[in-house]
């Protein structure tokens, strides 16, 4: 072979080792850059987590708003509370109000209650007060004999009353006994129940007048002599 072959064969190998020396670089290289990049995971997540942690700035005009919104906030509570105290207080006043009305309608109850105890104590006071009227007649005068007789405790009944004087006197109260024993001594029996003289005064009852031939006096003072000596003029049925 001759001189320059060789030559010419040895510069294409020294090119091609050239090549082959440029490749691997090459590929190292790629190969190191690439162990240093860091994945898309690692990637995406850091600065994301570097976002987080690092403080938010806010900007003088963000700082004034939230001012402005706190102050906001402030007088709306403020507005609350006082709109919740006024609440009370008119509900506390309206109770005010109910108790009061309560008090007085019990009061004017009350009052309505004495007012009318009073005027039924008045009526009560004048109709006793105001006597009764009774009929002048048989059965008035035996009426308000009998009313007496209650208050003196004097035992009768209008039946044993009655019963007597249409015996003794037939109800005249002027009829007078001229023919008897009394009145041969003196003291004629006189009136509705024929009653003699010393026996109508020592019987007569206090509050009648003090005349014989008066209806209701005879019958009172001839009432309470048969209460002494019989137990009740409803006891007598002949003379006494």
């Amino acid at each position: 072979m001759s001189v320059s072959r060789i030559s010419s064969r040895n510069r294409r190998l020294n090119k091609a080792q050239k090549l082959s020396v440029a490749g691997v670089s090459t590929l190292a290289a790629a190969a190191l850059a690439f162990s240093l990049v860091p994945d898309d995971a690692s990637a995406t997540t850091e600065p994301q987590a570097a976002s987080a942690a690092a403080p938010v700035a806010y900007t003088g005009s963000q700082t004034k708003s939230l001012k402005a919104e706190g102050i906001e906030q402030n007088s709306t509570a403020q507005q609350l509370v006082k709109a919740a105290d006024a609440a009370k207080a008119k509900e506390a006043e309206a109770k005010k109000k109910a108790a009061a009305k309560a008090e007085a309608k019990a009061k004017a109850v009350a009052k309505a209650k004495a007012d009318a105890k009073k005027r039924s104590a008045k009526k009560a006071s004048r109709a006793a007060d105001r006597k009764p009227v009774y009929a002048n007649n048989l059965d008035g005068w035996i009426r308000e004999a009998l009313a007496i007789m209650d208050k003196k405790d004097i035992p009768g009944t209008y039946e044993g009353l009655h019963r007597n004087i249409i015996r003794e006197s037939s109800g005249d109260p002027r009829a007078i006994n001229n023919w008897d024993i009394n009145a041969i001594n003196g003291v004629p029996s006189k009136g509705l129940l024929q009653v003699i003289k010393p026996t109508f005064d020592f019987y007569h009852v206090k509050g009648t007048k003090h005349d014989q031939y008066d209806p209701v006096a005879n019958i009172t003072a001839a009432a309470n002599y048969a209460a002494d000596k019989y137990g009740s003029i409803d006891n007598v049925d002949s003379a006494y």
